[in-house]
């Protein structure tokens, strides 16, 4: 936590900040005269809500009462505050009398926490841009970290207003309502499909607020998959596609990409052994992707921080954000200095990552390595178990996915043979049914098909 400088340069000036003093005094006089309307204001209001030093008092004594289960009316209020010497800080007797005396409409009692909510984000915000330039005035404490404690501030508050923003259960069912409408005209899936048919069958495409895992031993081919399933959706959707790379370098994942595009392998790309032919399907291809917004991040020590910020920065200039790609989970930090216990350290990345694909309501696809007892065992087909550090993986995640290919422990002797399969193993799918979907690739792993596409 950054503490700031006493000698503040800005402060709040006399001017009042934002507050509603009708609103403030209905709701107390609704909580002196309705037990009801306490258990539906305690939920979601809190003593600095209130504006005025003497309606919070007034409220923290309400609150006290409550939960130690005493009767809460005018009376028993005022001997409360009267015991624990608030009574003439809030204004005396009369004050309470004043509250009773004005008869409310508890039907409107939601509306008058929403009036006081609402200013008292107000004043939240105020008081942050105040630290935050006070803050630039501390020369000794790194620009980096006072942004850090900036962006959390700025986060905790948005957060508070997205909660203020509840709907009801009639809002929410007409919302459905209209959603389902929405699908019965379309024929689309109703998340974004992988272009790989038994897979979108089955998870009916990647949902908004989804934690996909990936998982799979090293070179079962997971970045080519992820990157065969970023291209469909790409392609097909023109989303903003944001891949955070923590392995490769953005160099190889271009090569790797061109190589899919153009049919023309790795190798000779990187060596620079190509034909005439081979600069037209190049030149075509950079021109493809270069009109379609794919966002390759590389950067080392990455922490679910780091990628929340990302997140918010393609949304300032895209407006809208697809899906997010993580290869791979292990290379993750929760803070920028490792922590000795990695599997609760896991545990929380996966809980972040589950929560920004909650907050911004897209889908998340996060590659995982499974751990080495997967090679002791005779049957080397991946389980749940497998996952390494697995931690809350298994619990966050709405849909795991491995990739097993048998020919990885037996190699094909026949030199020959160009084309080889994988298993696609969901093994866990919150909304669906689980099974084993059958992949083909040409060669090596980096251009994948599903069993309905000719090769």
């Amino acid at each position: 936590m950054i503490k700031f400088n006493s000698k503040v340069q800005f402060s709040i000036s006399d001017t009042p900040l934002p507050h509603n003093f009708v609103a403030e005094k209905i709701i107390l006089s609704c909580l002196l005269i309705n037990y009801e309307a306490i258990e539906v204001t305690i939920k979601t209001v809190r003593v600095e809500t209130f504006y005025f030093i003497n309606h919070q008092e007034i409220y923290r004594a309400i609150v006290e009462m409550y939960g130690k289960e005493l009767p809460i009316n005018v009376f028993s209020v005022n001997d409360f505050l009267k015991e624990t010497g608030y009574l003439n800080k809030i204004g005396g007797t009369k004050v309470l009398l004043e509250l009773v005396n004005q008869i409310p409409n508890l039907v409107y009692l939601e509306e008058y926490i929403q009036l006081i909510q609402d200013k008292f984000l107000r004043r939240s915000l105020i008081n942050l841009g105040y630290e935050a330039i006070n803050s630039a005035y501390i020369t000794n404490i790194p620009l980096e970290k006072i942004l850090n404690e900036f962006e959390k501030k700025s986060f905790k508050l948005t957060n508070e207003l997205i909660e203020e923003k509840k709907l009801t259960t009639a809002d929410l069912f007409t919302s459905v309502f209209l959603e389902l409408k929405e699908k019965a005209l379309k024929s689309e899936l109703p998340g974004l499909g992988s272009g790989f048919y038994d897979l979108d069958s089955l998870t009916q495409g990647f949902q908004k607020s989804d934690l996909i895992i990936l998982a799979g031993r090293p070179s079962m081919g997971k970045t080519a998959f992820v990157l065969n399933i970023t291209e469909n959706i790409l392609k097909k959707y023109k989303v903003p596609i944001l891949f955070f790379s923590l392995e490769m370098s953005k160099e190889q994942l271009i090569y790797r990409l061109l190589s899919n595009e153009t049919g023309i392998s790795q190798t000779r790309l990187k060596i620079g052994n190509l034909y005439k032919e081979d600069w037209q399907k190049l030149k075509e291809s950079i021109h493809k992707y270069s009109h379609l917004p794919f966002f390759i991040d590389d950067q080392a020590n990455l922490t679910t921080q780091d990628i929340r910020s990302k997140i918010k920065k393609i949304l300032f200039e895209k407006n809208k954000i697809g899906l997010i790609v993580i290869d791979y989970l292990q290379l993750l930090l929760t803070s920028k200095s490792k922590s000795e216990n990695r599997v609760q350290e896991l545990s929380q990345i996966t809980r972040a990552l589950k929560n920004i694909a909650k907050e911004f309501q897209i889908p998340v696809i996060a590659l995982s390595q499974l751990s080495r007892n997967v090679e002791s065992r005779i049957n080397k087909r991946p389980v749940l178990s497998d996952l390494r550090e697995s931690g809350s993986i298994e619990q966050d995640a709405d849909l795991v996915l491995m990739l097993y290919r048998e020919n990885y422990y037996n190699p094909t002797t026949e030199k020959n043979e160009k084309v080889t399969s994988a298993e696609l193993i969901i093994a866990k799918h919150r909304n669906g049914p689980l099974g084993i979907i059958t992949l083909s690739f040409q060669s090596d792993p980096t251009k994948f098909f599903d069993t309905f596409d000719s090769i």
